[in-house]
């Protein structure tokens, strides 16, 4: 099937097409056919921008067209769910834009459309399909910095368009949902297990969703992760690991900037004994830089959803995954609410054991 492509479709004209656009069409298995707005007048505009050869003023027509075979479903939050389940049910995978829901059994009902009609629902977290999240993992895995302690993370930018729909509570708005859902899936992804206790605390909007939101996750290996997600901070991101032998540094651990070079650094405790009463001596540590130049992660995650359609790869991020993302999630906000620590909901059944 090396020949075959997969023909894609984009569901909403959305800003963020802008960054799976280009990605699609540098890919050498994929061709974009069509776009789909609520209006013809909308969806023909677009296509004329971008290039596309064909345009729906539904949602439905677009389904109808056999022609494509996966679907970039960049709606508000709130509808993911919906749409993804009709995607499915019109023989249609989905790459579905983060988060893939706003409750867990959103996620069961996309799963379970999914099974039925035996096409791939994915969650479009860009920075997972990353080399450098994997490497991380790896590196922790390996205990390269012993025992990690702490993971702290930091999300943060300016919004001050207040027509935006990330500050709409019934939409799935909030700092938690848009940026934080990043940092509880990376610190979830590079410590591969599941929180068993998580606490946090929000700055609200007037309109009621969290501007900036504090969160603490307790993981059962013993470590802390603390992130800060932000709509009311200067624009700041970066990732840090703190373990019993070493530290690890990533100055763009989820955010794609194409011609930047991410770097991921690795400091360790040297040899040298006796040099410090208190063990606080920064003599004799080591430091190695690994770096990603110009790797665009939205590109990764095209390719990766492309290789599982047409050659039946396993997803990067499976249902079971997300559902375990949006669980925590969904606890964090609870306990921004009560002021209280919450335990997050757990499944044992197979679904949710199906996790990479």
């Amino acid at each position: 099937m090396a020949d075959k492509q997969a023909c894609w479709g984009l569901l909403s004209t959305a800003r963020i097409n802008e960054r799976l656009i280009p990605a699609i069409r540098a890919s050498g298995r994929s061709e974009l056919l069509a776009v789909a707005s609520r209006s013809d007048e909308r969806a023909q505009a677009y296509a004329k921008q971008w290039d596309i050869p064909h345009a729906y003023g539904t949602y439905e027509q677009m389904l109808d067209d056999p022609a494509i075979d996966v679907i970039y479903l960049s709606l508000p939050n709130h509808l993911h769910a919906e749409w993804a389940i009709k995607c499915a049910e019109a023989g249609k995978h989905v790459l579905c834009e983060k988060p893939i829901a706003i409750t867990t059994e959103e996620v069961d009902r996309m799963a379970q459309a999914a099974e039925k009609n035996g096409v791939i629902i994915q969650e479009a977290a860009m920075m997972r399909f990353h080399p450098q999240t994997r490497y991380l993992r790896e590196l922790v895995a390996k205990r390269i910095i012993g025992d990690v302690r702490l993971i702290r993370g930091v999300f943060t930018f300016i919004l001050d368009n207040q027509g935006d729909i990330r500050l709409n509570p019934s939409m799935g708005g909030g700092s938690l949902w848009d940026l934080g859902s990043y940092c509880v899936s990376f610190a979830r992804t590079v410590l591969q297990a599941e929180p068993v206790e998580v606490s946090a605390y929000q700055i609200s909007g007037d309109s009621g969703v969290d501007l900036s939101f504090s969160a603490q996750m307790h993981f059962p290996t013993g470590t802390l992760v603390h992130f800060f997600s932000s709509f009311q901070s200067f624009a700041h991101i970066e990732a840090d690991f703190l373990g019993t032998e070493g530290r690890i540094y990533a100055d763009i651990p989820w955010v794609n900037h194409i011609g930047a070079s991410a770097s991921v650094r690795v400091t360790r405790s040297g040899d040298v004994e006796g040099t410090s009463t208190f063990s606080d001596s920064v003599e004799g540590h080591t430091t190695d830089t690994k770096r990603y130049e110009n790797i665009n992660a939205y590109q990764c995650e095209v390719d990766s959803i492309v290789e599982s359609v047409l050659n039946g790869a396993e997803p990067v991020i499976s249902l079971a995954d997300s559902w375990n993302n949006i669980v925590t999630i969904v606890a964090l906000h609870e306990s921004a609410r009560t002021g209280k620590p919450v335990r997050p909901s757990t499944r044992n059944d197979e679904f949710t054991q199906r996790r990479r």
